[in-house]
């Protein structure tokens, strides 16, 4: 099973063995992830996942469709590799990916 790291606002942080298929929202919000709230349910409305990925994985990845780039347009704190975690599902690929939990500015 791919090995997920999420680095949280307060440094804590978390590894977590995810199955290949589940999006990366179902895994932050079955462990308890801070700062990682999923208001929406993983529809793609709310941008409550939002996370950085690390640089090495964002060429992995595909690219953010228009609806993604639209909600992450409206996140105060938005840089290279941020992306919605409810939009990524586990893959093999993805084994040791690291992800980045903004603070709230």
């Amino acid at each position: 099973m791919p090995i997920v790291t999420f680095v949280m606002p307060s440094g804590r942080v978390v590894r977590i063995e995810a199955e290949v298929g589940e999006s990366l929202l179902a895994v932050a919000l079955a462990n308890d992830v801070e700062g990682i709230l999923g208001e929406c349910g993983g529809c793609l409305a709310c941008g409550t996942c939002h996370v950085f990925v690390a640089e090495a994985f964002t060429r992995v990845l595909p690219p953010p469709a228009a609806d993604e780039e639209a909600l992450l347009d409206f996140a105060a704190n938005r840089r290279t590799g941020s992306r919605l975690c409810c939009q990524i599902r586990v893959s093999q690929a993805l084994d040791g990916i690291v992800l980045d939990v903004p603070g709230q500015d």
